[in-house]
């Protein structure tokens, strides 16, 4: 039987599915709204849960910015061949676009649009993590194959520097800010790792004390964003950078997938 356009938008409003899928449920059902639900759910629900167990090891990451905010959003699915789809890619910047303008929240997951892809890519959908980011002076980027993006908030410092600042913690991939910064424990456990090979090289003990200060030092700078040298000019210290135009970090996000 014929089910009319408003019935459709209305099934779709109320489920989340596809137009196409609602209207199938509908001429199913002979219009009756409740029943096309329960078609809904037995045909387009139990699919996507189905899918919702494999492994969602690709997708994109999109990053939307304006007026001192940012909207970073991971999108992921099964396969390398849907990451890289028209379609995709649209919604990971729809997206990213809604959570800029506060249509929907860096929490949400239960969202319509990610229930229709699922039924009409066919793979398990998902948003792995959603960011919102404010600040004085924001930079972001996204590389070029869209499976590392990263937004930088700064005080001062124009927008060349917050670029470049963004693409080098996407090349580097700094895990903290300053020295200081860097876990204890994390420190603890590579001082475990130190002293047995220290040990094994037979290293005489008035030494060691002074090679582990030496190792942790290392560690820390190497680990921390502001002592690291410039991807675009090795010479320079990222804390130098900041220094020329009295900038400084606030935070740094960064989305690898």
């Amino acid at each position: 039987m014929t089910v009319s356009i408003e019935d459709i938008k209305k099934l779709r409003e109320a489920t989340g599915v596809s137009m196409s899928a609602c209207k199938k449920a509908l001429e199913e059902a002979d219009a009756d709204f409740d029943k096309a639900i329960d078609v809904l759910r037995k045909k387009g629900e139990a699919k996507a849960a189905d899918r919702s167990e494999r492994t969602t090891a690709n997708g994109v990451i999109s990053i939307k910015s304006k007026d001192g905010k940012a909207a970073m959003v991971e999108l992921l699915c099964e396969t390398d061949f849907v990451s890289r789809g028209d379609d995709f890619l649209a919604l990971a910047d729809d997206l990213s676009d809604k959570l800029l303008k506060g249509e929907i929240s860096p929490d949400d997951r239960e969202i319509p649009e990610i229930k229709e892809a699922v039924m009409k890519m066919g793979e398990n959908i998902k948003i792995g993590e959603m960011k919102l980011i404010e600040g004085e002076n924001l930079g972001d980027y996204v590389h070029t194959n869209k499976k590392i993006g990263v937004v930088v908030s700064m005080t001062k410092g124009d927008d060349t520097l917050a670029k470049d600042i963004a693409m080098h913690i996407a090349a580097t991939d700094p895990k903290f800010l300053s020295p200081d910064d860097v876990d204890d424990e994390l420190v603890e456990k590579e001082k475990s790792i130190w002293t047995e090979q220290l040990a094994k090289e037979g290293k005489p003990e008035e030494i060691i004390g002074k090679i582990m200060m030496g190792k942790e030092k290392k560690f820390r700078e190497e680990s921390a964003l502001l002592k690291q040298a410039f991807v675009k000019d090795p010479d320079k210290l990222i804390e130098n950078l900041l220094a020329e135009q009295e900038a400084a970090i606030n935070e740094f996000i960064r989305f690898s997938i």
